[in-house]
């Protein structure tokens, strides 16, 4: 059930339903994707115990390592970063080497992971909160609270987005960084979950598929192009 205040926070919403451009997979010996990123090439991807790089463009895995990666993936245009239970490892994608680990601030709560303007921001699961943390000790910056379970999360033009994922329900979601206002909102079709999130930089995100093995671009929407939402719907 909605909260009071999710009413008055749906009256200034866009919502629509995502726009599914193209799945991948599943993978062989792939039965989980968590975390996702894009290095301006490869969309990268957790599946457990390695990170993936796929192709988007001919829908093939083309290289993995093996490394813990059970959550949350971001790149900084140098490295990566991948959750690893309690911990955020710093990686070197061209060896495979964790060059550098911090505490996360979930405390193995961690869900979603992305980079922007020189932090990693990290999504608390259940918490329902994402930190902002800095990348040499973990510190926690400041923190921003959602009304909903965080999956992934990605900063795009200024923009905040995160994915959820209760139950049978998802949806990839803008969010005021300041105060958590839902601004926005993608509605999967049901039975469809968003784990990961990240944006190709431009008019895509790639969006983690959970237990479905597969990842799914959909299309990130032009402003103003979503009709507002009836208060008065579910």
């Amino acid at each position: 059930m909605d909260k009071p205040t999710d009413l008055r926070w749906r009256r200034s919403m866009k919502r629509s339903a995502a726009e599914v451009l193209r799945e991948y997979g599943p993978f062989p010996g792939v039965d989980q994707v968590a975390g996702v990123t894009f290095d301006g090439q490869h969309v990268w991807f957790a599946s457990g115990d390695r990170l993936n790089a796929l192709d988007p463009a001919s829908g093939k895995v083309v290289r993995a390592i093996d490394v813990a990666a059970h959550a949350g993936t971001a790149f900084d245009g140098q490295h990566l970063f991948q959750i690893a239970e309690d911990r955020i490892q710093k990686i070197d994608p061209n060896t495979g080497r964790v060059l550098a680990t911090i505490p996360a601030p979930g405390g193995g709560g961690d869900s979603g992971l992305a980079w922007a303007e020189g932090s990693l921001w990290v999504g608390q699961n259940r918490g329902r909160k994402i930190h902002q943390i800095d990348p040499q000790t973990g510190a926690v910056l400041r923190t921003i609270d959602s009304n909903r379970i965080v999956t992934g999360v990605s900063w795009i033009d200024g923009e905040l987005w995160h994915g959820t994922w209760e139950g049978d329900e998802s949806d990839v979601r803008r969010i005021d960084p300041e105060t958590g206002k839902v601004l926005e909102k993608l509605d999967m079709s049901p039975g469809t979950g968003v784990s990961g999130l990240e944006s190709d930089g431009g008019d895509q995100f790639f969006c983690g598929g959970g237990n479905s093995g597969k990842v799914r671009a959909i299309r990130r929407p032009r402003r103003g192009s979503e009709t507002p939402v009836d208060p008065t719907s579910k």
